[in-house]
C-alpha cells in the first residue's frame, strides 16, 4: 500500500484573495503533493487548505505554506469571528494509508522543529502529537488566542513545545498528528449568537460549566462523544451557526448531531435551515446519513443525495460530492 498523508492546515486569511493564491502556490509547487480543496470564510478570515500527497513531500509543502503565511499574514492586525492563535493556525497532519499513527507524531515533531528553528515561529503539538494531556485539545491551547499569546507563553505549564520566543507577526502555531476530522457548521435562522453558543455547550463532548448551590463550578457533559462544538454568528450570511469538529463520525454521525441541534433549537423557537461542510468530508460518513433518512435505498448516488439533502448542505452555496468527497477526489 503506497503511503498518503493528508495536511489540513488553517491559516487567519479569509479576505486577501493574493494572500490566499500565495499560501496554495506553495503548497502546488512541491512535487508528490495535490492539493485537494480551498476554503475560505471572510468573516471569519480564515482559510482551509486540504492537500495530500507521498508524506515527506507532504510536510515540505506545509512548511513553505506556514513560511510564506509568515511574510504575508500580520496578526498585529488580523481580526476575525474564528479563534486564532497564530498566522498558520492549527497545522494537522492525517495519516491516510501506508503510515501509521506513530510514524505521523515523529513527522510533526521534525516539522514543529523546523518551523521553529527556521521561521522563529513557537509551536505546540496537540492531538495525538500532544506530550501532556493538557495540551491534547486545540481549545485547550489556544485559550486566549492571540491577544493572550505572549503571557501565555510565560506560564510555565504553557511554555511551547519548541521555541520560548513570543513572535508577534506570526504567533505561534498549533500543529499535530491526529484522526480524520469533519469541520461542519449547522445554520440557524436566526443572528442571536447566544442561542448557538447554548446548543453548542449542550452536545460537545466537554459541556458547559455551572454553578451550584454551594457555589461551586461543576462541569456538565454534553450530550456527544468526541464532538467540539462553539457557537458564532457568520456575517456572511447573517446567520448564527453551532459550528462543530466531529473527530470520530462513526461514533458520533452527523445526523444525530442534527437531529439534536433541531430539537434543541425548536425549544428556542429557532429552526435548523441547513448545514455547511469547511473542507472534505469521507463518503461513509453522508452514506451513513443516507441510509439512517432512507432505510430502503441501496444505490450510493441516491443515498448520498439524500444526506445532502436532509442536511441541507446546500443552504449556504452549491455543494457537489465529486469534488467534496476525499474518497472521489484521491
Amino acid at each position: 500500500m503506497s503511503q498518503l498523508l493528508e495536511c489540513v492546515p488553517n491559516f487567519s486569511e479569509g479576505q486577501n484573495n493574493e494572500t490566499i493564491k500565495a499560501i496554495a502556490q506553495a503548497i502546488r509547487k512541491i512535487k508528490g503533493v495535490e492539493l485537494l480543496h480551498i476554503d475560505s470564510g471572510v468573516a471569519a478570515n480564515r482559510t482551509v487548505y486540504t492537500f495530500i500527497g507521498k508524506p515527506f513531500s507532504v510536510v515540505e509543502a506545509a512548511f513553505q505554506a506556514i513560511k510564506v503565511a509568515s511574510k504575508l499574514i500580520d496578526m498585529h492586525v488580523q481580526k476575525g469571528e474564528h479563534p486564532r492563535m497564530g498566522a498558520c493556525d492549527v497545522c494537522p497532519l492525517v495519516p491516510i494509508s501506508g503510515i501509521s499513527m506513530d510514524e505521523v507524531v515523529e513527522l510533526s515533531n521534525q516539522l514543529a522543529k523546523r518551523i521553529n528553528n527556521e521561521l522563529n515561529i513557537p509551536v505546540y503539538l496537540y492531538e495525538n502529537s500532544a506530550q501532556t494531556s493538557q495540551r491534547k485539545h486545540l481549545a485547550a491551547i489556544r485559550n486566549g488566542e492571540y491577544e493572550g499569546l505572549e503571557q501565555k507563553m510565560k506560564l510555565e505549564e504553557w511554555k511551547p513545545d519548541y521555541g520560548t520566543d513570543f513572535n508577534s507577526k506570526s504567533g505561534a502555531t498549533i500543529l499535530g498528528a491526529r484522526n480524520f476530522l469533519i469541520a461542519y457548521n449547522f445554520n440557524l435562522n436566526t443572528s442571536d449568537v447566544s442561542i448557538a453558543k447554548e446548543i453548542a455547550a449542550s452536545i460537545r463532548e466537554s459541556g458547559k460549566i455551572k454553578v451550584d448551590a454551594e457555589g461551586n463550578k461543576v462541569r456538565i457533559p454534553g450530550i456527544f462523544k468526541d464532538l467540539k462544538a462553539i457557537g458564532w454568528f457568520l456575517k456572511d450570511f447573517g446567520v448564527a451557526q453551532v459550528s462543530c469538529n466531529f473527530s470520530n463520525f462513526r461514533e458520533t454521525p452527523l445526523h444525530e448531531v442534527m437531529e439534536a441541534i433541531e430539537e434543541l433549537a425548536a425549544k428556542k423557537g429557532v429552526k435548523v435551515t441547513g448545514s455547511e461542510l469547511i473542507g472534505l468530508i469521507p463518503k461513509e460518513a453522508l452514506l451513513d446519513a443516507g441510509m439512517y433518512f432512507d432505510t430502503t435505498e441501496t444505490e450510493e448516488d441516491k443515498l448520498i443525495n439524500i444526506a445532502v439533502k436532509r442536511l441541507g448542505l446546500f443552504d449556504l452555496s452549491d455543494f457537489i460530492p465529486k469534488s467534496r468527497i476525499i474518497d472521489y477526489m484521491v
